[in-house]
């Protein structure tokens, strides 16, 4: 049985806010490691098909993954654009347009290069009362969210879509300075 349940939080960053996610639910996730997928918000490649990234083709991979066992989760961020927002975002791409790199776009529009808080996602697995899980995540950062938060992730699974042309420059920096677990030719 799928489930979708939403969650919210409070926030506070100096302006007070509210963060949101949803979470599918396949089969019965407690008491084993059920797959995990944290996936962030990204209108331009889950919905409109972008090739500037992998994005939608990591949310597919991850949904087969997870329906191919019949168990495991789903948690869909809305933090677009590594947080930066939907606005931010398209002003970045118009920076990358100009030779900027994804990173030095952010820090041109004067954000780190990843604003993503993985705090939710460890509320809701401790709110579902799952506390292992297989993590289906090339991103280190959330690996370590997780740990830091109290999750045991018993295995990292890879979430990586064969690059096209148009996304490799993305990929490449993801890799070689954000840390990324690709495999790139």
């Amino acid at each position: 049985m799928l489930q979708t349940i939403g969650f919210q939080r409070e926030t506070y960053n100096g302006v007070r806010g509210i963060e949101t996610a949803v979470t599918l639910v396949l089969g019965e996730v407690t008491g084993n490691a059920p797959l995990l997928r944290i996936h962030s918000q990204c209108l331009t490649g889950d919905v409109l098909g972008s090739l500037r990234c992998d994005c939608g083709e990591q949310l597919e991979l991850a949904m087969r993954a997870i329906a191919r066992e019949g168990c495991g989760l789903l948690i869909y961020e809305l933090q677009e654009g590594r947080g930066i927002g939907l606005m931010a975002k398209l002003q970045a791409y118009a920076l990358q347009d100009n030779g900027l790199d994804t990173i030095e776009a952010n820090h041109a529009l004067g954000f780190s290069g990843d604003c993503r808080d993985f705090g939710l996602p460890v509320a809701i697995l401790h709110d579902l009362s799952i506390s292992r899980v297989r993590l289906l995540s090339n991103n280190p950062q959330k690996y370590l969210a997780l740990v830091d938060g109290g999750i045991e992730v018993v295995e990292r699974i890879p979430c990586q879509a064969a690059p096209n042309p148009h996304a490799l420059p993305y990929l490449r920096i993801m890799k070689e300075r954000m840390g990324h677990t690709l495999t790139l030719l």
